[in-house]
């Protein structure tokens, strides 16, 4: 049975490629989903959902009930959303915190997450690799 899996970008992560390349990269939010898509491959079956809003991204999870995982890269509402927390623990499906950039290498105020404690596990500092940590640990069994 192919696992169901949401891929959730938050805030400005449209803008990948372009913004601070020297802590996110050179490659784009396509370019990113493309090689999850391929790694997935047969294993799982991935939707990708991107929005700046807090609502959009809360009523994407409450879709995400009956998923095997949920990949959530919040952004900046990674430290602002009670919200978007009460979504995740509401629709009960695992979930990994994803952050391109080490948020504990950067502003104090990006060391608070509301997500972490939660979580099924937290990746960040990687750039694009943080995505694929996240998915090799809903594709491990």
């Amino acid at each position: 049975k192919k696992k169901k899996i949401s891929v959730i970008y938050g805030p400005n992560l449209n803008m990948l490629g372009a913004r601070e390349t020297e802590l996110y990269g050179t490659l784009t939010l396509e370019d990113i989903n493309m090689g999850l898509s391929a790694r997935a491959g047969e294993h799982a079956v991935l939707t990708f959902f991107k929005s700046n809003c807090e609502g959009g991204i809360i009523t994407h999870i409450q879709s995400c009930a009956g998923f095997d995982g949920i990949i959530i890269n919040a952004a900046g509402y990674t430290h602002t959303s009670v919200a978007i927390r009460d979504a995740l623990l509401a629709v009960n499906v695992p979930y990994v915190e994803v952050h391109m950039s080490n948020i504990f290498a950067r502003e104090d105020f990006r060391h608070k997450s509301y997500l972490s404690d939660k979580a099924a596990g937290i990746v960040c500092g990687l750039k694009e690799y943080s995505y694929y940590a996240a998915l090799e640990y809903f594709l491990k069994d």
